[in-house]
């Protein structure tokens, strides 16, 4: 039986684009982590390729492409522009139309997906996450131990409090001054359920700087961890598109989301009702630090006297080339230090649903991470991305050294409302 059917399968020519001159190894976490072809971008082009050629779909080629994290590092470091993202997002939704997973395994990814986009049920779960906390049962949990899957899922509760959880973003924040635009903010699904302020911070600074923020309750989740896992995604696409349309910006908080968003004219492609729609919303969609830095500041800072680490995530800084914009702005913050870490380019191991689908190469990842953190002397870590904070917050908790993870939204707004000058609020 021939691997691919002929659904969106991978596209020859961006195929051929890789020349496979190697500069992708060094950036490629799993290639760190094994030394192993097969197990580097440029490998698994070659076991696309053969797929695509009519080779039979077999254990070990699902192997390799599972291995991926979907960081797109190698996306940076290309000089030949090969466009992997497309690549590996295409053939893994090959993989899971046409590979029989061993049952425990298709369960387990079930039980992700039936729980994770959907935040009536992420919110219907929060008190027992909470009495988990309460019993120090995630503590636990990164100390080791059988199941290496579920103890994963069980040491990557976030610590939101429970009413945390249970909070609500206005649907309607006006605009302060005189407007500058209408900002469609997707609420998320993960991200509205435990990084609330986090929404809350972006729609206060949006309207601080002129921009009138519509955050409707629906979609419940743009379709980031389906897309990036091999999953159907489109109606969530599509639904995402048709709630967001007729705003003039399209605002993502969480990396993952905003990476998502634009690439939906890539998997609405063959949709003959939707592909214009969706290129055209692609080309509103922002990361909020790119609106904010494109826009221009108008609010004033205050300072903040903190150092601060900035950690790069994958799906910003590699999937949408958003690197300068987050360190532009908060240089604006007065008395804010910004230092980097080495190996910025290297993922955390969070990778969507990854640190649960593979916890041990994931938790190998995240202490290298921590490591390079700890090692700029900050206490507190910026990062764009709901699944970095959690697991840079989970893995440095279990090497003894609790770092604290904030978006760096969370520093604007802190700097616009007074700011302060010990770090708290």
């Amino acid at each position: 039986m021939a691997a691919f059917d002929t659904i969106r399968p991978p596209e020859r020519e961006l195929i051929e684009d890789c020349v496979h001159c190697g500069f992708c190894l060094p950036t490629c976490p799993t290639y760190h982590l094994w030394g192993e072809e097969m197990d580097s971008p440029r490998g698994r082009i070659v076991l696309m390729s053969e797929a695509e050629q009519g080779a039979e779909l077999s254990a070990p080629m699902v192997t390799h492409w599972d291995r991926c994290l979907g960081c797109m590092a190698c996306v940076t470091a290309c000089p030949s522009g090969v466009q992997y993202d497309k690549l590996i997002e295409d053939t893994r939704a090959q993989v899971e139309r046409n590979h029989s997973r061993k049952p425990g395994d298709r369960l387990f990814r079930s039980l992700v997906f039936e729980l994770f986009p959907h935040p009536g049920r992420l919110r219907a779960l929060a008190p027992l996450m909470a009495l988990a906390r309460r019993l120090g049962i995630p503590k636990l949990a990164r100390r080791g131990g059988p199941f290496p899957r579920l103890r994963a899922i069980t040491a990557l509760t976030p610590e939101t409090p429970l009413l945390g959880t249970m909070r609500r973003l206005p649907e309607h924040t006006k605009a302060r001054g005189e407007k500058r635009g209408t900002v469609g903010l997707l609420q998320g699904c993960v991200q509205r359920v435990f990084f609330h302020d986090v929404n809350v911070a972006t729609a206060q600074v949006l309207a601080a700087e002129g921009f009138e923020v519509r955050a409707p309750r629906l979609p419940r989740c743009c379709g980031a961890l389906q897309m990036h896992t091999g999953y159907d995604s489109r109606d969530l696409a599509r639904a995402t598109i048709e709630a967001f349309e007729q705003c003039d910006f399209v605002v993502a908080n969480a990396a993952g989301c905003g990476s998502s968003m634009k690439d939906y004219a890539h998997l609405l492609r063959d949709d003959p009702q939707w592909a214009q729609r969706a290129e055209r919303f692609c080309a509103k969609v922002r990361d909020v630090t790119e609106l904010l830095a494109e826009a221009g500041t108008r609010a004033t800072r205050h300072p903040v006297g903190q150092k601060v680490a900035y950690h790069d995530a994958c799906h910003l800084a590699h999937a949408q080339a958003v690197r300068a914009q987050p360190r532009e702005l908060l240089a604006e913050i007065p008395e804010l230090e910004l230092v980097e870490p080495q190996g910025w380019e290297i993922c955390c191991g969070s990778a969507g649903i990854y640190n649960l689908l593979n916890p041990e190469p994931a938790t190998e990842l995240g202490r290298r991470k921590v490591e390079n953190l700890l090692a700029t002397g900050a206490k507190t870590i910026a990062a764009g991305n709901p699944g970095c904070a959690i697991q840079i917050a989970a893995v440095s908790e279990q090497m003894g050294h609790p770092l604290r993870v904030i978006h760096p939204i969370e520093l604007i707004q802190m700097s616009i409302q007074g700011g302060n000058r010990n770090g708290r609020r």
